[in-house]
C-alpha cells in the first residue's frame, strides 16, 4: 500500500466488504447468560421509541427474523449482496484462549463450500461483557492474552486462508483485528503469525488495524493498512436538548447522521494506509435503552452520497486490488446498521450502495451534490424537533 500519492486511474473495481454479525442463533452460553433462547433478534424485538417518531422496534424485511443455522439463508443473503454490488461478507470471529463462540455460520459456509461467495475474518478480540461495550465491568467471556495462544489462533485463521473463496490483497490473506491495542506483545504476535503463514505456505497475511483506539501502535508494529471503523473517531453533535418529547430517563446521546458524513469527507486520508468504511445508520439502543446512541437523519440517499465520495476517495488514493470499501455492517440488526432490507426501506440502503459503487467509478463530473438538508436530519419525521 503507497503512501499519500495519488494514483492514476487502472481501471480496477472498489471491493464493498460488508461485516457480518454471526449472532443470529442459539447458543448454549448466550441461553445461560441472557436467558433461554436468545440471540441477536431478542434485543431487536424488545427495543422500545424513546421520542415521538423513533423507529423502534427494527422491523427485518424479506430475509425476515432469520436463524443463521439454516443453510438456506446464507445462500439468500449472498444472493442479496452479490446483486447490490457488495464483494464479500467480513465474519466477526470470536476466540477465548481455544473457545470458539458463535462459530456455526461460518463453519458451515466453510464446510459445504456454499455460497459461493468472498469472506475474510475479523477477530473481534474484546472481552464479551453484559454491557455489550467490551471492557472489564460484567465480563462474562475474558480475552486473555499469550503467545502460545496466539499462534494456535492463528492456525484457525490458516486453515481459513485455504479456501478459495477467501478474500486477498495483492495474493496475500485479508485478515482484520478489531482492537490491536489489547494485545500486548503485538509485534512480537505479528512476527509470529507472519513466521507460521510462511511455514504454512499461505501467503504473508495482510494484516489490517480497526480504527477502535489506540490504533495507531499497529502500524508501527507491522499491521499493513488501518481501516475506519465508524462511529468511532465521531465528533458527536449533542442533539438531546432539541428532539421534543425525549424519554428524560434517556442518558445516551442524541447526534447527527449529516455531521458524520460531512467529517468524514473533511478527512485528509492522503498519508495513511488507510481504508475508507462507511454505515448506513446507527442506533443502538436495542442493546443499550437508557445509554445509548442514536444518529439522526440517515437515509439511502445521504448514504448513497457518503459512499460514493468514499469510493471516488479509494480511486484517487489506491490502485488494483488494495481498493477496499468496507461498510459497518450487514447485519448489526440491535446497533441499527445493517444494509439488509427492513420493512421501512426494503433494498433502498443496498440499492444506495449498488448505485455509488457504480457512480463513484464514472468520471468526476458525474458526482452529485450532497442531498439537501432538512428537518429529518435532526429528527424524524418532521415537527419532532421542539418548536418546529
Amino acid at each position: 500500500m503507497v503512501e499519500g500519492a495519488a494514483h492514476r486511474d487502472d481501471g480496477a473495481p472498489v471491493r464493498a466488504i460488508a461485516f457480518y454479525l454471526p449472532q443470529f442463533h442459539r447458543i448454549p452460553e448466550n441461553d445461560r447468560w441472557w436467558g433461554e433462547g436468545f440471540t441477536e433478534w431478542t434485543n431487536v424485538r424488545r427495543a422500545r421509541p424513546l421520542f415521538p417518531g423513533h423507529e423502534q422496534p427494527r422491523v427485518p424485511g424479506s430475509l425476515g427474523y432469520y436463524d443463521l443455522t439454516d443453510p438456506r439463508v446464507a445462500d439468500a443473503q449472498a444472493a442479496l449482496a452479490r446483486s447490490h454490488g457488495v464483494h464479500g461478507f467480513c465474519y466477526y470471529f470470536y476466540w477465548f484462549n481455544g473457545r470458539r463462540l458463535l462459530e456455526r455460520p461460518l463453519e458451515a459456509m466453510v464446510a459445504r463450500n456454499a455460497p459461493d461467495f468472498p469472506f475474510c475474518v475479523c477477530w473481534a478480540n474484546e472481552n464479551w461483557t453484559r454491557r455489550w461495550d467490551g471492557l472489564d465491568r460484567d465480563v462474562l467471556m475474558e480475552q486473555r492474552y499469550d503467545l502460545d495462544d496466539s499462534d494456535r489462533l492463528f492456525d484457525e485463521f490458516v486453515r481459513l486462508f485455504r479456501d478459495p473463496r477467501y478474500i486477498r490483497v495483492r495474493g496475500r490473506p485479508l485478515l482484520l483485528v478489531y482492537k490491536t491495542t489489547l494485545i500486548p506483545s503485538l509485534r512480537e504476535t505479528v512476527d509470529r503469525w507472519r513466521r507460521r503463514a510462511a511455514l504454512a505456505g499461505t501467503g504473508d497475511p495482510f494484516l489490517v488495524s480497526c480504527e477502535t483506539g489506540g490504533h495507531e501502535d499497529a502500524l508501527a508494529a507491522g499491521f499493513d493498512a488501518l481501516v475506519e471503523f465508524p462511529p468511532h473517531r465521531h465528533r458527536a453533535i449533542w442533539l438531546n436538548g432539541v428532539v421534543a418529547g425525549l424519554d428524560p430517563a434517556f442518558e445516551g446521546v442524541l447526534t447527527s447522521y449529516r455531521s458524520q458524513v460531512i467529517q468524514s469527507l473533511r478527512r485528509d486520508a492522503g498519508g495513511e494506509r488507510l481504508i475508507r468504511c462507511v454505515f448506513p445508520s446507527w442506533d443502538n439502543t436495542a442493546r443499550q435503552p437508557s445509554r445509548g446512541t442514536v444518529f439522526l437523519g440517515s437515509s439511502p440517499e445521504l448514504f448513497g452520497y457518503w459512499a460514493e465520495a468514499m469510493v471516488r476517495d479509494t480511486r484517487r488514493r489506491l490502485a488494483g486490488d488494495e481498493r477496499l470499501l468496507f461498510v459497518n455492517a450487514w447485519n448489526e440488526w440491535a446497533e441499527g446498521c445493517c444494509l439488509e432490507p427492513d420493512a421501512r426501506y426494503g433494498t433502498q440502503y443496498l440499492d444506495a450502495l449498488r448505485v455509488a459503487l457504480e457512480r463513484g467509478s464514472g468520471s468526476a463530473d458525474a458526482f452529485c451534490a450532497m442531498p439537501r438538508w432538512t428537518t429529518s436530519d435532526i429528527a424524524a419525521p418532521a415537527g419532532v424537533v421542539a418548536g418546529t
